[in-house]
């Protein structure tokens, strides 16, 4: 019976929760208020998620960029090794001596 009179009670005392539609009644400026306060809190928790990922998202894109940027050196770096070689082996090749075979 306890949970009876409590259900009953809860009916009596959830009239003040009940649902209200702002295009056909209107609205009281408390109400009004409220309404504008719980938005704001959700847009708060939304642009705290949604900035979280956009550091992840700047994050991984600055290390493809990093990669990109540090891979490019390195490769011009080699090409600069191999630019050496080629004329260290076209020095060695003149200094040869000459045969048939040359």
């Amino acid at each position: 019976t306890k949970m009876a009179d409590q259900g009953s009670q809860g009916e009596s005392q959830a009239t003040f929760a009940k649902r209200i539609d702002p295009k056909t009644e209107p609205l009281t400026p408390e109400q009004a208020h409220l309404i504008r306060k719980v938005e704001m809190e959700q847009w708060r928790k939304k642009s705290q998620k949604l900035r979280g990922r956009n550091v992840v998202t700047g994050l991984a894109i600055g290390a493809v960029v990093m990669g990109i940027y540090g891979y490019t050196f390195y490769s011009v770096s080699q090409e600069k090794i191999l630019d050496e070689l080629d004329e260290e082996a076209r020095v060695a090749r003149m200094r040869a001596p000459k045969t048939s075979a040359n």
